[in-house]
């Protein structure tokens, strides 16, 4: 028995180690990020799960503030790109590059590589800022306790199809992605499933189709953003990971609210 204990207690530390690693991967929160957490991290793909429970918390605290919708929308923006900064969205906008080459992919996969913004980069990343406005806007109308709930769910969601990535992809040309996809496998992705359902829980009278909704689309997203990534650049990247962080994040809100209005 006191093996058991043991083992579990150390079970315990090695989960919470890589949620420190996946915080310091997903967000600039300062927790202190080192080579431990960060080898746990990429073996644990729930601990993705876990940081998406933090961020969409803190990403959610304007919506609960007495302000106008708009208002509390761009607070909503604001916060989240606070916690996460910047790097997924470069990773869009470098897929979005690599999209708009009409040529071989091995001339997408150079553009990756290269430091300048294009054009498809640049529409890529402000079309998902509009969407992801818009989705905010849907979702805040649905009133504080409900919106909270939904931006909860969307960050599960998308971060739920970052660990499907990384658990079921095969790593692309040799960078982030490749010291990340790969480390586990498909076993890893029943604890994932199991950390997202509390996000649907306990929800707030007549919500449930639309968290479930909202938990679904982010996956679904990320194996589509998955697939092209395989196809046109070889395999799982870190600017295809990110991308499908921010477009899963975008695709959980619209049917959140999709699935609200009509339900």
């Amino acid at each position: 028995m006191a093996g058991v204990r043991a083992g579990g207690r150390g079970g315990d530390r090695r989960v919470l180690t890589a949620v420190r690693g996946a915080l310091a991967f997903l967000t600039r929160l300062p927790v202190g990020g080192d080579e431990a957490a960060w080898d746990a991290f990429r073996r644990t793909p729930v601990a993705f799960v876990v940081a998406g429970y933090v961020v969409g918390a803190l990403a959610a605290l304007p919506l609960l503030a007495p302000l106008p919708v708009s208002t509390a929308v761009a607070g909503y923006l604001v916060a989240l790109y606070l916690v996460t900064g910047v790097t997924h969205v470069d990773g869009l906008a470098d897929c979005g590059d690599a999209a708009a080459v009409h040529g071989a992919d091995a001339d997408r996969r150079s553009v990756l590589k290269d430091s300048q913004t294009g054009v498809g980069g640049a529409l890529a990343v402000g079309l998902a800022l509009v969407a992801l406005a818009l989705g905010g806007l849907g979702v805040a109308g649905s009133g504080p306790r409900v919106a909270v709930r939904l931006v909860l769910a969307a960050e599960v969601s998308a971060k739920v199809g970052m660990a499907a990535l990384v658990a079921l992809g095969t790593p692309g040309h040799e960078g982030l992605g490749s010291a990340v996809v790969g480390e586990a496998d498909s076993a890893a992705l029943l604890p994932v499933v199991v950390a997202a359902v509390p996000a649907a829980l306990a929800a707030p009278r007549g919500s449930g189709p639309a968290l479930a909704a909202t938990l679904v689309a982010g996956p679904l997203v990320a194996l589509l953003v998955g697939r092209w990534g395989t196809r046109r650049l070889g395999g799982i990247t870190g600017d295809v990971l990110g991308a499908a962080n921010e477009l899963g994040r975008i695709a959980a809100l619209h049917a959140g609210v999709i699935a609200w209005t009509l339900w």
